[in-house]
């Protein structure tokens, strides 16, 4: 059918997990997870499917998954050796199109509508990628594919780990439709629970709203919304977008407000967002936190620098300087995050600096 674009996103299943399971034996068949020291502040970066079935998850303190899974293994992150499998990654992608939109290091959008290969079926390009990825690098992946970037999405999450699942242009209204709202890709927790208030529990329910109406209680997004609740979606794959910001959020399995804590928790964050940044060989200028409050309520504080934000730079007092103008510590936090923006390409230079996640007291 003419216009009819084939889409596939690939994510890798359980990635740093599954790499340190491949390169360490001993750790096969055994809940491990990729993080802090459990025994101070560490949090999850990810883990396997062995400790999943605990309850464990990313974004998750240490300590919290220690007391879920007591036998379970922890292990300090080795983003040198992830970002290498990355690249290999992205290299098979470019066997098959240039078209792909990488989203981390672990998953990405691949648009293959005009591709010649396996008589253009996204299907067998799919498994013939997944075959590729397992072959260079020993790692499963999984594969969604469909007519538009949010349904290849979702449709990656159904079969994993070393899954498939395909949503073809007939299926999407109704595949849509039977939804659980809080499946759909870009609703979080605080709003599926606001979608619950209105009423809207699948994307049959959220079908029913006007578009004045999620505009109303969504601001922008609620054109989104609209068109996803109708299996729409224009997003092209954009293999050179420029990237204006980046960030990373966390929202708390419970309310803290712990001073403390909070600080610890941005900390990570700014970590992770200045690797990130790193990934994309990009620099940035300007730090900016958000915190929402116990109440829903939110606010951003922000400073921008003359020179790039780096690993040389005390990461707590950062953000400590910035905690100092919000009510965190004395009024309960349910989700903080990190941006960091005024984005420049990296120097040359400075290519091989990289940031780890977690610090050498973790």
């Amino acid at each position: 059918m003419a216009g009819i674009k084939k889409i596939i996103h690939v994510d890798m299943d359980a990635f740093f997990a599954a790499i340190e399971q491949r390169d360490f034996p001993e750790y096969r068949d055994k809940p491990l997870i990729v993080g802090g020291n459990p025994y101070s502040r560490g949090v999850v970066a990810t883990c396997n499917y062995e400790a999943r079935q605990y309850g464990i998850h990313s974004a998750m303190s240490c300590a919290k998954a220690l007391q879920l899974c007591p036998r379970a293994l922890f292990v300090k992150p080795r983003f040198e050796v992830y970002r290498s499998v990355s690249n290999t990654i992205r290299t098979i992608f470019a066997e098959f199109t240039g078209l792909f939109e990488p989203l981390s290091l672990d998953e990405a959008y691949l648009d293959v509508t005009d591709s010649a290969d396996y008589q253009g079926s996204a299907t067998r390009i799919a498994l013939a990628i997944k075959a590729r990825i397992k072959e260079e690098t020993g790692l499963t992946a999984s594969a969604g594919i469909s007519y538009n970037k949010f349904l290849a999405k979702i449709a990656s999450d159904i079969n994993k780990p070393d899954g498939m699942f395909v949503i073809r242009p007939e299926q999407g209204p109704a595949f849509v439709e039977q939804l659980p709202i809080g499946k759909f890709h870009g609703i979080g927790k605080a709003t599926e629970k606001k979608m619950h208030q209105l009423g809207v529990y699948t994307g049959k329910d959220l079908r029913k709203l006007s578009l004045t109406t999620l505009q109303q209680h969504f601001g922008k997004t609620g054109a989104y919304y609209y068109d996803i609740a109708r299996a729409i979606d224009h997003r092209s794959v954009r293999c050179d977008r420029i990237t204006k910001s980046i960030g990373v959020e966390i929202t708390l399995s419970e309310d803290i407000d712990d001073g403390d804590e909070i600080l610890t928790r941005l900390t990570v964050l700014l970590e992770k967002a200045q690797t990130k940044v790193t990934d994309k060989n990009l620099q940035a200028c300007t730090l900016t936190i958000k915190v929402k409050y116990f109440d829903f309520k939110q606010i951003t504080r922000s400073r921008t620098f003359q020179e790039a934000i780096s690993k040389k730079m005390d990461s707590t007092a950062l953000i400590k300087n910035l905690l100092k103008s919000t009510d965190a510590g004395t009024k309960k936090v349910r989700l903080l995050g990190v941006t960091l923006s005024s984005l420049k390409d990296l120097e040359s230079e400075s290519l091989a600096e990289q940031i780890d996640l977690f610090n050498s007291d973790n």
